[in-house]
């Protein structure tokens, strides 16, 4: 399903009134601004609102919102989390610093997280009115009704949901209004606990087939792990969540094909197979459509390597792996990773991944870091010397707008090959970095690896045990190769835990490090801690180690993580405009 922006809205809306235009009642004018609901009150003109709710699961739309509030949540999943670092240089944009954990952001800033999901909520809100009008006049069944319903409240749920993550209060569910098709927009607050009607409308989305007929609308299955992860987030509910995810696990993508583990990690980010086995839902970008890039994956056209010419996109460096990050993928001599279970420590720390920072570009001299690494390193992170996709050595510094501020790291997962250019991203626009790449909002190992950590909190089954190493079996598998296709690019060592876990403590220390290195850069990271409790102490190690880069001390300083930071502070714009009713959630 292609997605639609207020502009293809416009155009459907249009249509239907030129399919009534030759009747008598088309006499009859309705003022201009105002929106007739009973030429919408069809299928297709409930069906066409019901798309504008959908199209804005990518977090963009010109009056709303763009980069900032991409759906992959580079911002606030993974910079914040100090998984990766905001690049580029310490200059360009500088609305996007208070998301780094440098700098508190206030109340009063510019920028704020997440503002299009209102928006979503919005629309969703107008399709089910619309739809109930329809259902009243007979012009749509019941069953289309059910349906259209189904993933309007679904839609609202999800949008809710990141509401949450981003402003929601953990102690008490307070901190964001929770809207409705009923709800008095002039008297909302956001004092009341909204996480049961979250879960609510999420729920009602699984009542919806697995197979919806186009690959972009929410399903069964995707609906089963939205609702899971809003238990586990919100409420902590790991029983409730569990058997939700063992569906899931045997469920389907949203056009009814099975899904799975593809056999190659690195495949799984190939824009080619952006709706393939792994992905449960993408968000669906499309190019060369006429929308201007707008449909393209606009929220990750900043996240590419720096180069004017040369480089995938060739801008603008905004997103760059951490060295913390990179140094989690070192392996001991057996190939498991350096954390110690029993004591919940950590040890990769202990020897730093060599990079390229000060060498440079001709400098013969340089060598690769010799040490054992997990292979999903090098699809994670782009490092000096090591295939990227089909361009090539990653050339280090040369494609790295300032090393000295953000570091020597390049983005890798969302950017497309070189091959694929013209054809999977956008033509004729300021940068290629428009791309059909869609975000795997949920693929197959988030899954699995949030099922693992629900059979571990509740002490179910193996504790999580089998479905860990399903993934790390799957790495093992993922190599990147040098040009000729059969040397290593890397010291790769990699292997599965050979022991069952005795403990619920040990089993938690290896899935959440599997989280990170499964789903790095994937906008996870931050949400992952929220949801452990762990967002001031973990990030905090991180930064004391990014600290002592020689990058570390402009880009973090004296900067460290306090309660205050587990969630965003409210607007105070919004508190502003409803004269209080709005209150600050801390």
């Amino acid at each position: 399903m292609k997605k639609m922006k207020y502009i293809s809205v416009i155009a459907v809306v249009a249509g239907l009134v030129l399919l009534n235009s030759c009747n008598e009642s088309f006499l009859e004018i309705t003022p201009n601004g105002a929106l007739d609901e009973a030429v919408l009150a069809t299928y297709e003109g409930v069906d066409a609102l019901l798309i504008s709710a959908y199209a804005m699961i990518d977090g963009t739309a010109a009056d709303v919102a763009g980069w900032s509030a991409a759906s992959s949540n580079w911002v606030l999943g993974s910079v914040r989390a100090a998984e990766s670092n905001k690049g580029s240089d310490s200059v360009t944009s500088p609305t996007s610093t208070p998301s780094r954990p440098t700098r508190k952001l206030p109340p009063t800033a510019t920028w704020m997280p997440r503002a299009s999901v209102y928006e979503g909520i919005s629309l969703a809100n107008k399709a089910i009115n619309v739809a109930i009008k329809a259902m009243d006049a007979g012009s749509i069944t019941s069953e289309e009704y059910d349906r259209i319903v189904a993933q309007a409240r679904a839609l609202r749920g999800i949008y809710h949901f990141e509401a949450f993550r981003a402003f929601g209060k953990l102690t008490d569910g307070t901190g964001i209004p929770y809207l409705n098709e009923e709800t008095d927009y002039a008297t909302v607050t956001n004092t009341e606990d909204v996480r049961a009607s979250i879960i609510a409308d999420l729920q009602a989305g699984i009542a919806l087939p697995n197979d919806m007929g186009q690959i972009g609308r929410v399903n069964k299955t995707v609906m089963q792990v939205f609702t899971a992860k809003a238990m586990m987030q919100m409420n902590h509910d790991y029983a409730g969540a569990l058997p939700l995810l063992q569906a899931a696990e045997n469920g389907t993508n949203p056009v009814g094909d099975a899904v799975g583990l593809m056999d190659n990690y690195g495949e799984i980010f190939d824009a080619a197979n952006r709706n393939d086995i792994e992905a449960v839902y993408t968000i669906q970008y499309s190019v060369n459509d006429n929308s201007g890039g707008w449909n393209a994956g606009y929220g990750e056209v900043l996240n590419f390597p720096y180069k004017g010419g040369g480089s995938p996109g060739g801008c603008c460096g905004f997103f760059q792996p951490s060295q913390d990050f990179v140094n989690s993928f070192r392996t001991d001599a057996s190939g498991l990773p350096l954390i110690d279970l029993a004591a919940q420590t950590y040890s990769y720390q202990d020897e730093l991944v060599s990079n390229d920072f000060g060498v440079a570009i001709d400098d013969a001299t340089y060598t690769e870091y010799a040490g054992n690494l997990d292979p999903r390193v090098d699809w994670s992170a782009g490092r000096r010397g090591i295939p990227y996709w089909d361009w090539g050595p990653h050339t280090g510094q040369d494609w790295v707008r300032d090393q000295s501020y953000a570091g020597p790291y390049s983005p890798k997962k969302q950017v497309y090959q070189k091959s694929q250019e013209g054809t999977l991203t956008e033509v004729g626009n300021w940068t290629s970095g428009y791309t059909a790449n869609g975000y795997r909002l949920i693929r197959y190992a988030d899954v699995l690896l949030l099922k693992a950590e629900c059979e571990a909190m509740t002490n179910a089954d193996d504790l999580g045990f089998g479905e860990v190493n399903d993934i790390r079996a799957r790495a093992a598998n993922s190599f990147v190769y040098e040009d000729d296709g059969v040397t290593p690019a890397a010291n790769y060592v990699i292997a599965e835990y050979p022991t069952a876990w005795t403990t619920q403590a040990e089993a938690m220390h290896a899935i959440k490090f599997e989280r990170k290195l499964e789903l790095g850069q994937e906008g996870h990271r931050f949400w992952d801690l929220q949801r452990w409790g762990e967002v001031v102490t973990e990030i905090n190690r991180v930064l004391d180690f990014e600290k002592t880069m020689p990058w570390g001390g402009s880009l973090y300083g004296g900067a460290t993580v306090g309660a205050e930071d587990v969630n965003y502070p409210v607007p105070q714009r919004q508190i502003d405009l409803t004269q209080g009713l709005i209150q600050q959630n801390r």
